[in-house]
Order: C-alpha cells, then structure tokens, then sequence
C-alpha cells in the first residue's frame, strides 16, 4: 500500500513524478481489474490507454491555441459587436512574434555550429 507509506521528503522531482506515476498505475489497475488481467490483455490494455493519452496530448498541443484564440475572438465580437482592430492586430502581431522567434533560433543555431565546428578543429 504505497500511498499510505511515509514519503521521504528529499526526494528529487523526477522521483516523486515516478512515484506518483506508479500510485496512478496501481489505482487504474485496482479500479478496472487489471491486475487479473494476462500479460497479453495487460499490454493489449496499457497499449490503447498510451495511444489514447497521447493523442489527447497531440490534439491538445496542436489545437488548443487555435482554439482559445477562436473564443477569444467570438468573446469580443459578442462583447463590442463588429470587427475588432486591437484583436486583429493582436493576431497578427503574434504571426509576427512567431517568424521573428523562428528566425533568431535559426541565427543562434548557426553560431552554435560555427562555434562547436571551431572548437573541434582545435582540438
């Protein structure tokens, strides 16, 4: 029973994101009956539970900004009706940020290739 133990509190981050990763896994198992389950049906089962979350992840990376922009939008055009120019320019503003951000990663990443490419020729 690993929840009711006494957790040392020097514990790094890592570990007690393992521990409470394995208290989940326990409590999935206890509460839908995975623990009769063979190991085949096991894996089958923690198989589709791991296609299941990351998708969940995925749609949530790739659609959840759209998303929240989207009603922000519709929330200020039912606020003050019409287009809204701050919105628009706020949207736009944000594509800028973007390709500026893009940009200067690509700057800094060639800069880390010439230098990493001098140090090992000096070596």
């Amino acid at each position: 029973m690993e929840y009711l133990t006494k957790q040392p509190e020097n514990l790094s981050a890592l570990q007690r994101f393992g521990r409470w990763l394995r208290l989940k896994q326990y409590q999935i198992e206890v509460t839908f009956g995975v623990y009769m389950f063979t190991p085949t049906e096991k894996f089958l089962f923690w198989s589709v539970v791991f296609l299941l979350c990351s998708l969940l992840v995925i749609a949530t990376v790739l659609y959840l900004p759209q998303h929240v922009l989207f009603i922000i939008n519709r929330a200020w055009f039912y606020v003050n009706g019409g287009e809204s120019g701050i919105m628009s320019n706020l949207v736009a503003g944000n594509k800028g940020a973007l390709s500026l951000a893009v940009s200067s990663t690509k700057t800094t990443m060639a800069a880390a290739t010439d230098m990493a490419e001098s140090i090992i020729r000096e070596l």
